[in-house]
């Protein structure tokens, strides 16, 4: 009896292996799937792939596409690697889709969505999901997905927020307000760090990182119609002030005039790996990443908390993430598409890399969530604020960037590029209308 047992044993652990083995092999970067399977989807994505530049992240992405395709035999999926230059790869996107040249499923940034939906370019996928789990995602993620006819276009899966990051060493105490931040960042240049980072580059990130200093003051963006109201009355008022505090900080050398070039949240965690800076502005996610590449007497000098607002009781962060969608009009190609967002990415991806779940429920199935530190981030969100779901936020965005590149050189003052910014925004609004 024993002896069959063991043997019995050492077959399911054989058969085990060999699976994992199987699982594997049918994962490259750039194919899941057998090369001759008789279905194929061409599926464009992020660094949040096996192809991505995070080992772990890589490696963990592996595992779960390769027991995905076990689970959907005789397809092969095409991976399409997206370039870091996010605004850029879903705007040609968006034209190719418009074209009928699109992938058949593909990421797409939540700030964008809304174009995309707008654009009639996305296939509804509200037969693959069940309203309970609908109705328990936050209601900026669900008002996000839904388009005008009440039918949703994409899954939201993750979520995330931007956070103050310092080392407790160099900056004891959090900066709870403009001038706290200011302070310390001085303080530290003395300690021999650069003062403070943050996304200032011609990307998205420029304006996401950026806008909490704005909404933390009440500013909109545009009204209820979507119409953009950010430069007009007490609004152009609070956008100037969170204009000039920037500027203040480039100009006092509280933050480095390098912060123009800076395209990459990857750049602020090799800054505070090589020890060139004790505080930074970035997301919930670079907790893990930093957890990943410091010495932990290292990282345990790091922390993070709120970014500070103008006064200590003004706070707001922004509230992101990734949705899957599907752009072809076979439905086996639509199902496989909501298969992988369901599947690969909302749950199991969000475990992995630590990407902040968009249902509720997800935050007692995980383990990982459950932490101090994930119960932080997710406490946070009480004070996020998503990107308005509305086309002309791709313009405003835009717009923003050139804005902060002028202010920041030198080359326009604040009420020169905000009134240019404007002045672009509306006439693309009237193009819109």
């Amino acid at each position: 009896m024993r002896k069959r047992l063991v043997t019995a044993l050492l077959a399911s652990a054989v058969a085990f292996a060999a699976a994992s083995s199987q699982a594997e092999d049918l994962v490259t970067k750039s194919r899941i799937g057998p090369a001759d399977a008789p279905k194929s989807l061409t599926f464009r994505l992020t660094g949040d792939g096996p192809d991505s530049t995070h080992p772990e992240w890589a490696e963990g992405y592996k595992k779960l596409f390769g027991e995905f395709i076990q689970r959907h035999p005789g397809w092969k999926i095409e991976l399409e690697r997206m370039s870091d230059n996010i605004g850029q790869e879903q705007a040609r996107m968006l034209e190719q889709a418009k074209a009928g040249r699109g992938p058949d499923c593909a990421a797409v940034d939540s700030f964008v969505l809304a174009l995309f939906i707008g654009a009639g370019v996305l296939k509804p996928l509200d037969a693959y999901f069940t309203k309970d789990e609908i109705n328990d995602l936050f209601p900026f993620v669900r008002q996000g997905i839904t388009g005008k006819d009440g039918k949703i276009y994409a899954w939201w899966w993750d979520t995330d927020l931007r956070v103050l990051y310092r080392n407790k060493d160099i900056v004891p105490e959090a900066p709870k307000t403009w001038d706290e931040l200011k302070a310390a960042a001085l303080a530290s240049k003395e300690k021999g760090m650069e003062g403070l980072l943050f996304n200032a580059g011609r990307w998205e990130a420029t304006t996401f990182d950026w806008l909490a200093n704005f909404w933390s003051q009440g500013g909109k963006l545009v009204d209820d119609q979507g119409k953009p109201i950010f430069a007009e009355g007490e609004n152009r008022e609070k956008f100037l002030k969170a204009v000039k505090y920037f500027k203040d900080l480039v100009d006092s050398g509280a933050a480095p005039k390098r912060v123009t070039t800076i395209m990459n949240y990857d750049e602020l965690n090799a800054a505070a790996a090589a020890g060139t800076t004790a505080l930074f502005i970035g997301g919930n996610w670079q907790y893990g990443q930093l957890k990943s590449i410091l010495e932990p007497e290292t990282f345990a000098q790091w922390t993070f908390s709120p970014i500070p607002g103008p006064t200590a009781d003004q706070n707001s962060t922004g509230t992101g993430g990734w949705t899957v969608g599907a752009f072809s009009d076979d439905p086996d190609k639509i199902a496989m598409c909501a298969a992988i967002a369901k599947e690969v990415y909302s749950g199991p991806g969000n475990a992995l890399q630590q990407q902040l779940p968009t249902s509720k429920a997800q935050y007692d199935k995980f383990e990982v969530f459950k932490t101090e530190t994930n119960k932080a981030f997710a406490a946070a969100l009480a004070h996020g604020q998503a990107r308005p779901g509305v086309p002309i936020y791709a313009e405003i965005s835009n717009q923003i960037q050139v804005m902060m590149g002028d202010v920041l050189a030198g080359t326009k003052t604040p009420e020169a590029a905000l009134d240019a910014a404007n002045a672009a925004v509306q006439a693309a609004y009237a193009r819109q209308k």
